[in-house]
C-alpha cells in the first residue's frame, strides 16, 4: 500500500467518525442540547400477512412509491425464514394505518410492524414461525414489550383488516412467550360478566362492537361471528384473570 492510499483511508475513517458524532440538527438554529427527551420506544408489535404471492413481490411493494398508497414495515419474514429489515426501529414505519388498541390511536408511532410472507390462504411455514419467534425474542427483550402487546393487524383495525388471519398459529406463539392464548380448561364466567367491557379491557376498540367481536373470534376461535357465546365469555374471563 502506498503512502497516498494509506492517507486516503485514514482521512475517510476520520470523516466517517466525525459524521457519526454530529447530531441531526437544523442549520438555521444554534445547537444547544438538552438532556430532557425520550427516544421513540415501541410498546406494541403488530403482525401482518402480506397477502401476496412471494416475498420478493412484498419487498417491492414495501420499498416502492406504490401508486395505490405507500406502505412499509420494520421487518419482513419470508416463507423460508429469511428476515429482512426495511425500516430502522427508531423510525415510524407505515404499516398499521387507522385503528386503535388499548386506547392508543396512532399505532404506527408506538409499534414495530412485522410482515409475514403469506398469501392468506395457506398455513404459515415452520421456518417462518421459528424466525418470527427469534425476532420477537430479540425485539421484545430489548424494549420490554409484554406478551399481550404482540397482536395482529386485525385486532387493532377490526373494521378493515383480517390479517394475519385464522390460520396463524397464535397458540404456538403464546407457548413461546409472545401473544396470549387460553388454557384447555376454562373457568366459568360469572353470570353478570360483561363481555363488551372485557373486550375493551383486553384492548379491542368496541365502538363497532360486532367488528371487535368478529376480530376476537377469528383470533381465538378461528372463525367469523358477530355474537359471543359461553366459550367466548370463558376465554375472555380467563384472559382478564391471567
Amino acid at each position: 500500500m502506498t503512502f497516498r492510499q494509506a492517507a486516503a483511508i485514514v482521512l475517510a475513517a476520520l470523516s466517517l467518525a466525525g459524521c457519526a458524532s454530529v447530531p441531526d440538527t437544523n442549520p438555521l438554529a444554534v445547537w444547544s442540547p438538552s438532556e430532557n427527551y425520550d427516544d421513540r420506544k415501541p410498546r406494541l408489535v403488530i403482525l401482518h400477512a402480506t397477502e401476496m404471492d412471494s416475498a420478493e413481490r412484498a419487498l417491492q411493494v414495501l420499498k416502492s412509491r406504490n401508486p395505490s398508497g405507500r406502505v412499509s414495515a420494520h421487518y419482513l419474514i419470508s416463507e423460508d425464514g429469511r428476515i429482512f429489515q426495511l425500516v430502522e426501529e427508531s423510525k415510524r414505519a407505515w404499516h398499521a394505518g387507522a385503528g386503535r388498541w388499548q386506547g392508543m390511536d396512532d399505532i404506527n408511532s408506538v409499534s414495530i410492524g412485522i410482515e409475514l410472507d403469506n398469501d392468506g390462504s395457506e398455513a404459515f411455514a415452520e421456518p417462518q414461525i421459528d424466525a418470527l419467534i427469534r425476532l420477537l425474542a430479540d425485539v421484545c427483550g430489548r424494549y420490554g414489550i409484554p406478551a399481550r402487546a404482540v397482536i395482529g393487524h386485525g385486532d387493532m383495525a377490526p373494521t378493515r383488516k383480517r390479517d394475519p388471519g385464522i390460520l396463524f398459529p397464535w397458540r404456538r406463539l403464546a407457548e413461546a412467550g409472545f401473544g396470549v392464548w387460553y388454557a384447555d380448561e376454562l373457568p366459568e364466567a360469572p353470570a353478570d360478566f360483561d363481555t363488551a367491557l372485557a373486550l375493551q379491557a383486553i384492548g379491542y376498540d368496541t365502538r363497532d362492537l360486532p367488528a371487535a367481536v368478529n376480530a376476537f373470534k377469528r383470533r381465538f376461535r378461528g372463525s367469523d361471528g358477530s355474537e359471543l357465546d359461553a366459550l367466548d365469555a370463558g376465554i375472555l374471563y380467563y384472559l382478564l384473570k391471567k
